[in-house]
């Protein structure tokens, strides 16, 4: 190089790494999850394996259960004998991963609240000992016997903590600065909560991803402490009353005169390392069915006591109906109960995962140092050489970091610094040899990953377009869902299910791209498309609705070739929901400095959003609103109902597309007609003659609406036990989104 080469490639090296530092000091959201992306790879490279010998196991309220005992909530008397049979099977420890906030409405005193008052005297009376003491005290005194956990929720609206169960002790430094606050706490009814143990939080602090990575083993209300469901676990099963909280400058802890928050937690015998602020990072192991216990199992006395004799037994479930799942580094969707059990395992287990103070400090200087040598080097290296080199320094970095992780449990990362000398490798490399064309190829070829064809061309040809921003301009939005995806996809391997998702939502995106419409993003079984952007299309509310009707077809298409596929086999068929919208919208590249998309936002994406989640509610393949409706033929549509969706207060009409159910002309213009007069009875609460002209719809020819009739005959026998006000305006309030 000559010299002003070589004072230019310095000045392009030192800046190189100087914003690698700096970016590295702040570690912004970027940063982080990279770092996390590495973490977890990690524990899926050599996961926790299960020991069943560890004294923890989860007792599910599982499909099984709830098909054998009944829909959730149980009656107190059934978790009382669940209690009671752990008890007697030896379980050292029985938490709740359930809340019992409200009074057992099955309680004979809840039953007969209904009732008119001489109706409830009566039964009262009848019953006099059955109604002296109620399900939840039944359940309470049994708690009272035995060491049972009870969950509470910690939250952010001011109340009163939950009753203390233990004492906590603090060495050292006041740790509560570093603790996450909360306000205040929803719990249990108060004879449950007085009768347990020991109660502890159910609360979760997840990453930005909402991935599970790290429990806070204690939390604060003010100035009181509250511990974790699985720290009160641990301390009921070994009979201890305090915590002791080890913080910087207690005795044998170095904190150099500074509060930098805890060191450890000390339960019964167990003393549990912690980061500042009191979490662990969990070193998780895969889903385990070994872990698990069917409830009905344990309430038939079908369990082996051994499985259960000397252990904490967490009670939750894993049906997808109760909607308490969790993602982990190792799985996408396990039971809020087993991150719990897992903690309990992870403690007992022995092995800590810590990322140490000076983690940051030393990624650092592996930057800077290993930086400087490679600036040094590259100008007298090979473009392959240097190439080479870049590598093995990358393999050093994971391999290091690999070592530390599986020996002492220390986390470093290794990506962050190796993407820092991997630009500063490639930046130096064609500065060196001026190769900016290969530049502009990686940057197509990066945009290209993820937006449409059409949308490249255009950056290609503007590249102003390639800041962030939109416009705002008339969309027809539609979303897309799978009806019966849960139920469909239990019956699969991953790999079975990759296919059948894939079979799926290919022919339905050939539809949406043969319609012209521009497909926005798949969320899991879902598509997101809309129409007018980023190329005009004047009709685009027909053109979309013609797409709905074609998707429809596609899927009755889909299913008869699966049918035919598994032969004599029971295949469950597939059915979709569509919601269809026309408003404005902003559309544009949205998103992020470091990435963005060419997407849709706006309340009418919302809506569009909102009318897919009635489809199901309502019965019918697809939901389009009034806008849109206003844009097709009046013969194309049927008005479903006036709706206030979720999150607005004006009411707005909702048709389906007639034409996805085939009719012919003659039923077709009988169901119109007869469908008129059943809307307009309706709205003027003439229930008899709403009902009248139900029949005649349902006997009109056209197959394909009961679901839809049967919603509405559901709501006139409600109206007719709770009459509407006389001014009611016809308007449903859908509380599904």
């Amino acid at each position: 190089m000559r010299g002003f080469r070589r004072h230019t490639y310095w000045v392009l090296c030192i800046a190189i790494l100087t914003a690698a530092l700096l970016v590295r000091w702040a570690d912004p959201v970027v940063v982080q999850s990279l770092r996390l992306i590495v973490f977890d790879a990690f524990q899926r490279l050599a996961p926790r394996a299960y020991d069943p010998a560890l004294p923890v196991r989860v007792v599910d309220i599982d499909e099984a259960s709830l098909t054998a005992i009944g829909q959730w909530p149980w009656p107190r008397t059934v978790m009382r004998d669940l209690v009671e049979r752990l008890g007697e099977a030896g379980a050292v420890a029985i938490a709740f991963d359930v809340l019992f906030a409200e009074p057992d409405r099955t309680s004979i005193e809840e039953v007969v609240k209904s009732l008119p008052p001489e109706q409830r005297a009566a039964i009262l009376n009848a019953a006099p000992a059955v109604a002296a003491k109620s399900n939840d005290a039944a359940f309470a005194e049994a708690i009272a016997k035995l060491p049972v956990v009870t969950a509470t929720t910690l939250t952010g609206s001011p109340s009163a903590p939950p009753p203390t169960k233990a004492g906590f002790a603090v060495a050292g430094d006041d740790p509560r600065p570093f603790i996450a606050p909360f306000a205040g706490s929803t719990g249990n009814l108060p004879a449950i909560d007085a009768a347990a143990s020991g109660i502890g939080s159910i609360n979760w602090i997840p990453d930005r991803d909402q991935v599970v990575r790290r429990v806070a083993l204690v939390y604060r209300i003010g100035d009181r402490f509250v511990p974790a469901l699985a720290t009160e676990a641990l301390r009921v099963a070994q009979g201890a009353s305090t915590y002791v909280l080890r913080a910087s400058n207690a005795s044998g802890e170095t904190g150099f005169g500074q509060a930098t928050g805890l060191n450890a937690i000390r339960v019964g015998d167990v003393e549990i390392p912690v980061e500042a602020d009191g979490s662990l990072r969990i070193d998780f192991r895969y889903s385990e069915p070994r872990a698990f216990i069917s409830a009905a199992s344990v309430l038939a006395g079908t369990v082996p006591r051994e499985e259960l004799e000397g252990r904490i037994v967490l009670i939750g479930s894993s049906a997808p109906g109760l909607l308490d799942l969790r993602a982990t580094p190792l799985d996408t969707t396990i039971p809020g109960v087993e991150v719990h059990a897992q903690l309990i395992e992870h403690i007992l287990a022995g092995r800590q995962l810590t990322r140490p103070d000076y983690a940051t400090g030393a990624e650092m200087a592996v930057i800077l140092l290993l930086g400087l040598a490679l600036s040094f080097y590259l100008p007298r290296a090979s473009a392959r050489i240097s190439s080479a080199l870049a590598i093995v320094l990358v393999v050093v970095l994971f391999g290091g970091a690999w070592l530390f992780y599986r020996g002492p449990g220390l986390l470093f990362d290794p990506l962050y610094p190796a993407l820092a000398l991997l630009v500063l490798t490639i930046a130096g490399t064609l500065y060196i040899y001026r190769q900016t064309e290969l530049q502009r190829a990686e940057v197509q070829r990066a945009f290209g990953r993820y937006v449409s064809p059409a949308v490249v061309e255009d950056i290609v040809a503007n590249p102003d377009r390639l800041e962030l921003g939109g416009e705002v301009r008339e969309l027809t939005l539609l979303f897309c869902d799978v009806r019966n995806f849960t139920s469909i996809s239990e019956r699969m391997t991953a790999q079975e299910l990759t296919h059948f998702i894939n079979s799926l939502l290919t022919p339905l995106s050939d539809v949406i791209l043969r319609h012209r419409g521009t497909i926005d993003k798949f969320i899991g079984d879902a598509i997101m498309a809309f129409w007018n952007a980023p190329l005009d299309e004047p009709d685009h509310a027909a053109t979309a609705c013609r797409a709905a009707i074609d998707m429809a077809a596609a899927v009755e298409r889909l299913n008869a070739e699966w049918q035919a596929q598994v032969r004599d086999e029971p295949f469950p068929k597939v059915r979709i929901g569509i919601g269809i919208n026309t408003g404005e919208c902003c559309v544009g590249n949205l998103g992020s400095e470091q990435r963005f998309d060419y997407s849709a936002i706006g309340d009418n994406v919302n809506i569009a959003s909102r009318f897919e989640g009635l489809s199901k509610a309502y019965g019918v393949t697809a939901i389009v609103g009034e806008r849109t409706a206003a844009a097709l033929p009046e013969a194309m549509t049927l008005e479903l109902d006036l709706v206030r969706v979720k999150g607005r207060t004006e009411p707005t009409r909702i048709y389906t597309l007639l034409d996805i159910y085939r009719p012919a002309d003659a039923a077709a213009e009988r169901l119109r007609v007869a469908h008129a007069r059943f809307l307009s009875a309706y709205r003027a609460q003439k229930w008899d003659e709403a009902e009248a002209a139900m029949k005649d719809c349902l006997e009109s020819g056209v197959v394909g609406l009961d679901s839809y009739y049967a919603v509405f005959r559901e709501r006139i026998v409600e109206h007719r036990i709770t009459p509407l006000a006389i001014d009611w305006d016809g308007a449903h309030t859908a509380l599904e989104k």
